[in-house]
Parts: structure tokens; sequence; C-alpha cells
């Protein structure tokens, strides 16, 4: 099937942190899907991105639900939760029944959904927050089935647990970890790959116990530390971010 049009809903993992372009904005997996599916869809492809780093769903909800409708795109992809699960005081069950929701609304303009089961966070990160993934990711699940909607399934995909799928604050993708991703979106459509985005480097060797509670305080420093802070003070990073394609336009236009 050849879409006409894409719209990604989301936070920092669909705007593409830490995959820059040259000119320091940034790419990530849905610029890439995008590029691809426009190949077989031609000139007239439009794609938009309404993602923004550090968004809860309640804030993916308000803010971008209403103008992926009317725009009325053939295909959209939702990704929320994941900053509402680093929150101590969250239930997950409440946000797979608004993600529900919200798939319900998209479905029934007749656009095809993309969703996902994320990666096992507990690699990097307190298990606390793999418990809580837990609960988005079999809701993700449940909700696929339920409307019939694309799942991709990051989960399972061991890849993820390579630290070079990683960047240095230990939350977001790399670059690596960005392709890998648009590769699984574009196999689950059905659409041709670039196989380097599937490859993985082999596994590096242990690190040694002192040098790894060097790098983990160091970690705690440059990345823990603010992002307590910021939240302690009631800031996002993405406060005064505003979406980095909040219109469908052709792949290669910006505004």
């Amino acid at each position: 099937m050849a879409w006409r049009s894409f719209v990604a809903m989301g936070d920092s993992f669909t705007e593409g942190l830490n995959d820059a372009y040259p000119d320091g904005t940034f790419r990530g997996w849905a610029d890439l899907v995008a590029t691809r599916l426009a190949v077989d869809s031609g000139p007239d492809f439009g794609y938009a991105n309404l993602a923004v780093r550090g968004k809860v769903m309640h804030q993916i909800v308000d803010e971008q639900l209403s103008p992926t409708l009317a725009m009325r795109p053939d295909l959209v992809s939702i990704a929320a939760g994941g900053n509402d699960a680093l929150r101590v005081r969250v239930d997950p069950h409440a946000l797979v029944r608004g993600l529900d929701a919200v798939v319900r609304r998209v479905r029934d303009t007749g656009a095809d959904v993309l969703l996902f089961r994320f990666a096992d966070v507990t690699v990097n990160l307190p298990a606390i927050l793999g418990r809580r993934a837990a609960v988005l990711n079999d809701g993700a699940r449940s909700i696929a089935r339920r409307h019939g909607c694309h799942l991709v399934d990051l989960f399972a995909d061991d890849a993820f647990r390579h630290p070079h799928m990683w960047s240095a604050d230990r939350l977001h993708l790399s670059p690596a970890g960005h392709r890998r991703v648009a590769g699984q979106v574009l196999n689950v459509l059905g659409v041709g790959v670039t196989e380097d985005w599937m490859l993985v480097p082999p596994a590096p060797e242990p690190t040694p116990w002192l040098l790894a509670r060097s790098a983990d305080l160091r970690w705690a420093r440059e990345h823990l530390a603010p992002w307590v802070g910021r939240h302690l003070l009631g800031h996002s990073s993405g406060e005064l971010v505003t979406p980095k394609r909040p219109e469908l336009m052709p792949i290669g236009m910006t505004e």
C-alpha cells in the first residue's frame, strides 16, 4: 500500500532527539520512515511531525490530536506515555485507557495507526520504570488487536539491549537506534528497508566495575540531576519547543 500522508504524534522518541541533521535540528526514525514512504507515494506525499520532547500523555492528546484529525492523514503514528512512566505518581492503566480513546478517534477517520511496544529500558534505568512500561506495552498490544493497528514490537528486539542503540543520557535513542526503529516500522508496514539500518555491532566487552561506577556517577551528574531539578521546579525540556513539522508538507520542505 502507498500511503499519501503521514502524521507522527508523540514526544522526544518521535521528535528524533539525539539524531541530528548537519544543521543541528533533529531527524529521527519518523523522518526516515517518511522519506522512504515518499519513494512509493511520489512527490505529493505529505508528512507532519507534531512530536515535542517532554510531553506527557494528556499534553499529546490536548495539543496534537485535533491537528492530526484535521489533516486527515492516511497513516498516523502514536507513541506516548514514556514521560508519564518516569513520574512517581502515575497510573499506567489510566494511560492505556487514554491511549485507547485516542486510537479509536484516529481509526474512526479511516487512517491506519502505528503503535509501539517500547524497548526494554531496564537495561539503562530503574526496574520500577520497567514495571510501568510493561503495563503500557501490554496495553499497546491489546489496543492494536482491538482496533486493527500496526504494532511495532521494539520490546521483543534484543538489539535494543546493546548500548550502541542509546545516547549518553541512557533514555533517548542514538542515531543507530533511530535507524533500527525506522527499519522495524518499515518492516511492519511491508515496505522495503535499508539493510544497514538493521545492523547491530558486536556486543562490547564488560566494563570493569570501577569504570562502570564512574560512568554511572558522570551520568547522574550530567543527565539525571538536571532532569530532577527541572521536574522539582515543574519545568519540562519541551516548554519552549514547537513541532518541527506542524503541517503536512512534501519531504524536504520545512516552514
